[in-house]
C-alpha cells in the first residue's frame, strides 16, 4: 500500500512508541508511510525529523501540521494515580474499527463473558451521545452496565457508571466511576498508530486509583480484554470503517458509534474508511 495523501488524517497526532522502548531504531509506517521511531525520543522520515511531543509516557508524532495540540487527560497529572502501561497490540483492521469497538458496549456479555457483562444482563440502557464542537470531541455520558467483575480485585458484580470520550479520530477514552468514591474515576485511554489502513497497532494505558492489585494483575487484566476485543474486530467486513448512510444499521444501543460516525464524516476523514480518497 502507499502512504495516504488525507489532509485529515496528515494533519493530526499518533503515538507511535512508549518512551520505555525507544533504546534502538524502529523502522514502521505510520498512515503508510514509512517512518523510523527512535533511537531516543525521535521520529524520523526517509532522514528528515519529524514533529515529537512526549505525553502519557508515549512519543507521539504527526505527517502534516495538526492546527492544535495533544489532547490532555486530567487523571494524568495527579500524583496519586497509578500509571499503568499495558502494551502495544496488533490488529489486522482499520483503528476507527477498533475506536468504536471500544465504544461498544453491547459486546460485553458475550466477548468477555464474566469479566465486562454476563446474561442475562445484555440490555444497553440508554444515555447520551453528543459531538463537543467546543472542543471538536465525541462524548458518551451516562452509561450505565452491569459488570461481573469490576476491577481485578473486585470480583462482586454491580453497575458500572461509564463515560466516553474520543478526543481525536485514533484515540478513545473510558472514565469508569471508582466505587465508594464519589465523584472519582478511573482513566483509561487507547492510543491507536494507524500503520496502514487496515492495520494499527494499539496501547492501552490507565490512570487508576487502585493501589492493593499488583502490576501483573492490573496488566493481565487488560490484556486479557484487548486480546478476545481483538479476535472480534479482525474479522469485521469490511475491515474499513464504512462511513455511508445506512451502510451498517444502527440500534439504539449504537448511539455512540453512530455520534462518532458522524463526526468523521463532518471532518472529511476518508483514511481507514470504505471512502475512497479524492484524486
Amino acid at each position: 500500500m502507499t502512504g495516504t495523501q488525507d489532509p485529515v488524517a496528515l494533519n493530526d497526532w499518533y503515538a507511535v512508541g512508549t518512551v520505555a522502548e525507544l533504546e534502538r531504531a524502529e523502522d514502521t509506517k505510520l498512515l503508510g508511510h514509512p517512518i523510523t521511531v527512535g533511537p531516543g525520543k525521535q521520529v524520523t522520515q526517509a532522514g528528515r525529523s519529524l514533529p515529537v511531543r512526549e505525553k502519557f509516557g508515549v512519543l507521539w508524532t504527526t505527517l502534516g501540521t495538526p492546527n492544535k495540540e495533544i489532547f490532555d487527560i486530567a487523571e494524568s497529572e495527579e500524583k496519586d494515580r497509578r500509571y499503568v502501561p499495558c502494551g502495544w497490540v496488533k490488529m489486522r483492521a482499520s483503528g476507527l474499527r477498533v475506536v468504536e469497538n471500544f465504544l461498544d458496549m453491547a459486546h460485553f456479555p458475550f466477548v468477555h463473558a464474566d469479566i465486562l457483562g454476563s446474561e442475562p444482563h445484555t440490555e444497553v440502557l440508554g444515555y447520551k451521545s453528543e459531538i463537543r464542537h467546543d472542543v471538536d470531541e465525541v462524548w458518551a455520558t451516562n452509561c450505565k452496565f452491569f459488570q461481573p467483575q469490576m476491577t481485578s480485585t473486585r470480583p462482586e458484580g454491580e453497575f458500572a457508571q461509564l463515560t466516553y470520550r474520543v478526543p481525536s479520530p485514533f484515540v478513545v477514552m473510558l472514565y469508569r466511576a471508582v466505587p465508594d468514591m464519589d465523584g472519582v474515576e478511573d482513566a483509561i485511554a487507547l492510543f491507536i498508530h494507524p500503520v496502514e489502513e487496515d492495520e494499527v497497532r494499539a496501547i492501552p494505558v490507565m490512570y487508576l486509583t487502585d493501589q492493593e492489585a499488583s502490576h501483573t494483575q492490573l496488566l493481565r487484566f487488560e490484556q486479557v480484554i484487548f486480546l478476545q476485543d481483538r479476535i472480534i474486530v479482525e474479522n469485521q467486513r469490511p475491515l474499513l470503517l464504512p462511513l455511508e448512510a445506512r451502510a451498517e444499521i444502527p440500534t439504539r444501543a449504537d448511539s455512540s458509534s453512530v455520534a462518532y460516525r458522524r463526526w468523521l464524516k463532518q471532518k472529511g476523514l476518508t483514511f481507514g474508511t470504505t471512502t475512497p480518497e479524492a484524486a
